[in-house]
């Protein structure tokens, strides 16, 4: 075989490189290629253009090629440009064939740009070069360079001098949006970084003056924008340059497009770090709502800002009765203490407003859906469904017996969550035989139980608890004194009874009646800041001596005004508490109650975010471990709902010290994780994520609390995960952390019936039979789950998850808090703070209502929510919906809609009650007709 050439073989390789790499070659090659593909109008359009760029150049300098014509080549071009259009996926024709001609003609205008005096043609001609250089920077240009803007400027600065020598062009004006709607955006991209850039170069923020030519633009292209269904554009570039009060300025804010605009605005202001922004972008959607005429959505934002002070003036600016009865009807399920005056229809509307109405609505939609017959504990129980129930009754027999006080206390709080708002039960109110099978504080809570079980009806409820009132038994006094305060709850009555009842026996010396009264003052009033009430409880706090007893009564009546005063950051109860905490002993910081002292303080700034710092500077002086913990609830508290990410980093920085005592602290951040990220879904996701890292690497008492925080992102919402999660860890051997895990299980499923839930319960039940504690925090839990026979729900958010009543998660937090060292509290003497559960309590119907408000049965969509801000068009705003007739129950997240054209609903949210109008619209159909 001969020999191989391998040289032959190297030169032909080398040469062949040479062919391909050659770029002229290549260039050359392209083009014939590319000219081969077009088509005969796409060659005559490139040849068209080619000639226009030549003339626009005029690199010979030729005499006759004059300005004029010149502009008359770039008006062509100008043409061409506007006038291409191109799918979402191409670039326009024009675009591409004027792509190799950028530089030369950017060499052009650079020539120009300096030359001074110019005539009038070649002023036009400049400013139209620049015009066109603009649009090409747009996809030619280096986006950091923003040259596509330093253009537009340019040219309008020609435009203007123009104008200021008597010969204003034509084009000047409709110089942004006859370009279209792409160059628009781009340009509104780059407003926003050349605003940033002019803020780090040390541009005055408070003046318009550094800014004014952009701004000029942000005043052509916002309107364009709103005009062209952008209008999360439009918001967008507006917070870039920070000048969101122009939109009120504006006229092409419509019936239209107000909805979408304030919808952007309220959803985007979850995303703002600062509070001034914050609260700017509310307050401009609070202006808009008022300058539409919506009164309805406009208290809505008040009530999110926490503007009570605009009631009065949203209320007299409405004119219509019936939007103003919808309102009121907010301002109750708000629980907001309000008193309308000088009003024709005032007594009505203060009816609506004190929840009136409220047991009577709840009693109809419970005999409409045939559960009026009241349930037994054992009926939650059913411990005939137990697998081993036979075997398990004999084995017990020679084991430790469940302490049958401790069942008995469980039943009766069984009882009164499963008959909450029902009006009767078959413990308590046929006669009070269940009274007497209780021991001392199990006394109490069988008498307080009646609040409950006569929840919201103030008139029926006061007859049946007064006897109760004047008995020798001081233990059931104390109930019956709690249960008027329960039985209040949320209800406005012009005879006050729960002060009037309780005010003596809060200035009284009985121990137990003082702190029954004061809890009953705490949830009669919780969120309604009442002066009155205040002064009745200030003393109490400010009270010292009588060691432990006397602590415990100042914790109380702390919890109590912190419950009253609600968010309202109120500087006398605020004051109060932090001194009686830095004036209380050692001993008395240590006692388990000190933590309600606490609670109470952070009740206070519950939702106010920096408003608390002050505050938390003050308690940090105190020279006791519960400082720490009073600091995180603080701060927790305040940053409630807010998602904010910093401020969940700094819990977790709190969780990463490896503490196996003194940790208090540490449970506080765990749970204030959850406090903090509740109502949002993506913070609430990588909450939970958080919780497994917590779970495998942290301490135990960090481990401890991470149920309960699983429970505050899910409060009446049964997520499958969760509850997974929570059965896991009802299992531990720790037995803190499945006692937690069984109470979060209840808390996750209040007021829902599910099943799932229900059957792990009774398995658990089962499981711990020979636990004392484990039972009766398994019984409390079925308690919770089966709450108002599943009508009730203690979610705080509502109104489509908008608002976050605080009266409600205050209440959830007191289980929540007590929870954290539940020996000391509910498995002891104080598991009647239960009862604060029932300012959570609010029935999860839909109601319709004509507008005098009397029941009005319409069709009702009801499926999950769906997000729809920033959308197109009409998106569907549910998922996966049935068609119902009201009244309906809705879920945590749940939305309804009306099935029908035939009514229009007063709100556009759909929950509570719902006044609906006949549609004046509304036209029959032919087939209905003829039937």
């Amino acid at each position: 075989m001969a020999p191989k050439d391998t040289n032959a073989v190297t030169v032909t390789a080398e040469s062949e490189k040479k062919k391909e790499t050659d770029p002229k070659k290549l260039k050359k090659k392209e083009d014939e290629n590319d000219d081969s593909n077009l088509s005969e109008e796409d060659k005559e359009l490139k040849e068209r253009l080619e000639t226009c760029v030549s003339t626009v150049l005029n690199e010979k300098n030729e005499a006759n090629v004059t300005i004029p014509i010149r502009l008359t080549a770039l008006d062509v071009i100008v043409n061409e440009l506007r006038t291409a259009t191109a799918s979402m996926t191409s670039v326009p024709k024009p675009l591409k064939f004027l792509r190799p001609h950028f530089a030369s003609i950017k060499d052009l205008y650079k020539t120009m740009e300096n030359s001074t005096g110019l005539a009038n043609d070649a002023l036009e001609f400049r400013a139209r070069l620049a015009d066109v250089l603009a649009v090409l920077a747009m996809t030619m240009g280096k986006p950091q360079d923003r040259e596509s803007l330093n253009f537009k400027l340019s040219g309008t600065k020609d435009y203007e001098t123009l104008a200021s020598k008597g010969a204003a062009s034509k084009h000047a004006e409709d110089n942004l949006g006859s370009w279209g709607h792409e160059f628009v955006r781009s340009l509104a991209g780059e407003i926003g970084q050349e605003y940033n850039q002019r803020v780090i170069d040390g541009a005055d923020l408070d003046s318009d003056e550094p800014f004014k030519d952009i701004l000029a633009m942000v005043h052509v292209i916002v309107p364009f924008h709103l005009t062209h269904n952008a209008e999360a554009e439009a918001i967008d570039l507006l917070i870039e340059v920070q000048r969101l009060k122009f939109l009120l300025q504006l006229d092409s804010i419509n019936e239209h497009n107000y909805q979408r605009i304030c919808l952007y605005l309220i959803k985007t202001a979850g995303y703002m770090s600062d509070p001034d922004d914050l609260q700017e972008m509310f307050d401009t959607a609070f202006e808009i709502y008022k300058k539409q005429k919506q009164y309805f959505d406009a208290l809505l934002v008040a009530l999110k800002m926490d503007k009570l002070d605009e009631i009065p003036s949203l209320l007299s600016e409405c004119e219509d009765v019936v939007v103003k009865k919808q309102m009121c009807l907010i301002l109750g399920r708000h629980r907001v203490n309000y008193e309308v005056e000088d009003d024709p229809d005032e007594d009505e509307l203060n009816e609506l407003i004190g929840n009136e109405k409220l047991s009577e609505h709840f009693l109809k939609v419970a005999q409409d859906l045939d559960v009026l017959d009241p349930k037994t504990p054992e009926d939650i129980y059913k411990s005939h469904l137990a697998e081993t129930g036979g075997f398990s009754r004999r084995r017990d027999t020679s084991g430790a017996q469940v302490d049958s006080a401790r069942a008995n206390l469980a039943s009766t709080f069984v009882n009164a969550f499963v008959n909450a708002g029902f009006g009767k039960d078959k413990l308590m109110t046929p006669d009070s035989e269940w009274l007497y099978k209780n021991k001392e504080h199990g006394m109490m809570a069988a008498a307080a139980s009646l609040g409950s079980i006569l929840l919201w009806n103030v008139e029926e409820g006061l007859t049946q608890i007064d006897k109760f009132l004047y008995s020798n038994e001081e233990y059931v006094k104390a109930g019956a004194a709690l249960a008027v305060g329960i039985l209040s709850s949320g209800v406005r009555n012009d005879a006050d009874p729960a002060l009037a009842l309780l005010s003596e026996h809060v200035e009284g010396d009985s121990h137990i009646m003082k702190c029954a009264a004061c809890t009953g003052l705490g949830i009669a009033y919780a969120g309604s800041g009442r002066e009155d009430v205040m002064e009745m409880l200030v003393p109490v706090v400010e009270s010292s001596g009588g060691g432990a007893t006397n602590f415990m009564e100042v914790s109380l009546a702390g919890l109590a005004l912190g419950m009253i005063f609600v968010g309202k950051c109120d500087d006398t109860v605020g004051g109060t508490i932090v001194q009686r905490l830095m004036e209380a002993t050692d001993e008395e910081l240590d006692h388990s109650h000190a933590r309600y002292l606490c609670l109470g303080l952070a009740l206070l700034f519950l939702g106010q975010m920096e408003k608390a710092d002050a505050m938390m500077e003050a308690v940090r002086t105190i020279e006791h471990k519960i400082s720490k913990y009073a600091v995180i609830m603080l701060e927790t508290a305040a940053y409630a709902g807010s998602g904010n990410v910093l401020k969940v980093q700094e819990m977790l920085h709190q969780c990463a010290e490896h503490l196996t005592e003194d940790a208090e602290h540490q449970m506080a951040a765990v749970l204030g994780i959850g406090l903090i990220t509740m109502g949002e879904d993506v913070g609430s996701e990588m909450a939970l994520r958080s919780f497994d890292h917590l779970l495998h690497y942290c301490e135990l008492p960090i481990k401890r609390a991470v149920p309960l925080s699983l429970a505050v992102l899910n409060i009446s919402n049964p997520d499958y995960a969760v509850i997974d999660q929570l059965s896991r860890l009802s299992h531990d051997p720790d037995s803190e952390i499945s006692q937690n895990a069984i109470i979060a299980l209840g808390v996750v499923s209040a007021g829902t019936n599910n099943s799932r839930v229900a059957g792990l319960l009774r398995q658990l039940g089962e499981f711990y039979s020979k636990e004392a504690g484990h039972v009766f925090c398994v019984r409390i839990a079925q308690g919770l789950l089966h709450m108002g026979k599943g009508l009730l729900t203690i979610n705080p958010f509502h109104a489509d998850r908008m608002l976050l009543n605080g009266p409600a998660l205050g209440g959830v937090l007191v289980l929540l808090h007590s929870c954290m060292d539940l020996k000391s509290t509910l498995l002891d003497k104080s598991h009647y703070l239960l009862y604060y559960l029932t300012c959570a309590m609010n029935p999860r119907m839909l109601i319709t209502v004509n507008e005098d408000i009397e029941w009005r049965p319409v069709t009702v969509r009801v499926g999950q929510a769906v997000e729809t801000v920033g959308q197109a068009g009409k998106p569907k705003r549910i998922t996966g919906f049935q068609t119902h007739t009201t009244p309906v129950l809705l879920g945590a997240t749940d939305r309804a809609e009306l099935g029908t054209e035939e009514v229009i609903s007063v709100s556009n949210i759909l929950e509570g009650v719902v006044i609906v109008r006949n549609n004046p619209d509304y036209v029959e159909p032919e087939d209905s007709k003829k039937k």
